[in-house]
């Protein structure tokens, strides 16, 4: 079967807010602060703009923008050093994490 010429792959399409909701709903490992798990999962899969909007649903639900991993290290001491990553810190910053 021949490949559609008149397809176009879409890349970085726009999440809708179910799609960046999900990541409110993954369970920790254990021994690991669920809200840190959270964050750190986000970070990890999501564009730099949807994490900014995942911060939003996160403070909505009370969440801890400043919860700690088992070495005691926020996501905001873990990712402030990496320049790839000022995006998603100033995110951080901006949504109200402090450590």
């Amino acid at each position: 079967m021949a490949e559609r010429k008149d397809k176009q792959k879409v890349i970085g399409e726009p999440m809708t807010d179910e799609q960046i909701a999900v990541f409110l709903d993954f369970p920790p490992e254990e021994g690991v602060n669920g809200d840190f798990h959270l964050l750190e999962k986000a970070y990890r899969a999501l564009r730099a703009e949807d994490f900014a909007r995942f911060l939003t649903f996160f403070k909505d639900q009370n969440r801890d923008l400043d919860a700690r991993d088992p070495q005691g290290r926020t996501l905001l001491d873990q990712i402030a050093q990496h320049p790839k990553s000022s995006d998603y810190a100033q995110a951080l910053r901006d949504a109200g994490a402090t450590a």
